[in-house]
């Protein structure tokens, strides 16, 4: 047994300070990652902030057409919102994909974004696991890695980013609000992870105490004609592959501007902006501009003993979610 202190909290303020005053301490929203890792032994802090009151939930239209997403604002939420719906039709389709409902209808936005991976030698708690214990190794390396990544990784972690909602918000370029002891900041969505390189221990540019408030979504009006794909070992609720987000617009059957975001591949959500500009300026029906751009992001790959299927499976489920969208473009 591994005694934990709980308070629940009202105010951000309160939350910030509380949660500041204690090194050891984490803060609890929906509780489904958080809640594993404290039954597993992984997560032992002193004390949990629980912030499932504080006033940070709403969904709200943004001046120039985007939209905020409050951080405690639950996912089933989100995806059924009208204004998620219709302009970003891709992240309600990743939110819909990502978890059960029972799950969705506990999970919080900003919770999301900081899951834990879902490595099992991180889960362990006996594995070597650099992100768990830095120094100790990475068990997955030279262990069962079918499902880890390929994209972005280190000799000191390849786990995969498990989030995917996380996927469309890199491709629309997403800004997340962090309050802290500091004050109020802003982070761009894709400098919100960080590689693991030699620390991977360090999943985000966020300081101790450091609370998501908020999530703004800019307007992409593109996004009305968006999709988000997601191959996985079986239908319902597995983490992903492999998975893509694209949302393309077209002028007179040519790519005027798409943008695509990977998942399951990488250990970030991964922005495939090498992608994106070798589509720009192709025709929307050019299939072999579509295998070349796939072919082009995935060149880095470092394929392990067991996931190196996963290359031509990001490959072939970007050229599939290129097709989709480019359909849609020419329909608008």
């Amino acid at each position: 047994m591994h005694p934990v202190a709980y308070t629940r909290v009202s105010d951000v303020t309160t939350a910030i300070a509380q949660a500041s005053a204690d090194p050891d301490s984490e803060f609890l929203a929906g509780g489904t990652t958080e809640v594993d890792m404290l039954r597993i032994g992984v997560a032992r802090p002193r004390r949990v902030v629980d912030i499932n009151d504080l006033p940070i939930s709403r969904i709200e239209d943004l001046p120039d057409g985007g939209v905020r997403l409050g951080a405690m604002a639950r996912m089933s939420d989100v995806a059924r919102a009208p204004a998620v719906r219709e302009r970003f039709p891709m992240v309600a389709q990743a939110l819909e994909l990502g978890a059960s409902a029972q799950l969705r209808n506990m999970a919080s936005m900003g919770g999301n974004l900081m899951q834990r991976v879902r490595c099992g030698y991180f889960r362990d708690g006996t594995a070597p696991c650099n992100k768990r214990e830095p120094g100790s190794g990475c068990a997955a390396i030279g262990g069962i890695n079918r499902t880890h990544a390929v994209l972005g990784t280190s000799d000191h972690c390849i786990a995969t980013h498990p989030s995917d909602v996380a996927v469309p918000l890199v491709a629309l370029d997403a800004v997340v609000h962090l309050q802290g002891p500091q004050g109020s900041r802003t982070v761009d969505f894709d400098d919100f992870f960080l590689l693991p390189g030699d620390t991977p221990e360090r999943e985000h540019p966020i300081g101790h105490g450091e609370l998501i408030t908020a999530i703004d979504i800019p307007a992409t009006p593109m996004a009305r004609r968006s999709t988000y794909l997601k191959v996985r070992d079986r239908e319902s609720y597995e983490f992903a592959l492999a998975a893509a987000a694209v949302a393309m617009r077209t002028d007179g059957g040519v790519i005027g501007e798409v943008r695509v975001g990977l998942g399951g591949v990488a250990t970030k959500p991964w922005r495939a902006r090498r992608a994106e500009e070798i589509l720009t300026g192709a025709r929307a029906d050019d299939r072999d501009a579509f295998e070349r751009a796939a072919r082009e992001e995935m060149a880095p790959a470092v394929p392990r003993s067991m996931n190196g299927f996963k290359i031509e499976l990001a490959q072939r489920t970007l050229v599939r979610a290129l097709e989709t969208a480019a359909v849609m473009g020419e329909a608008a």
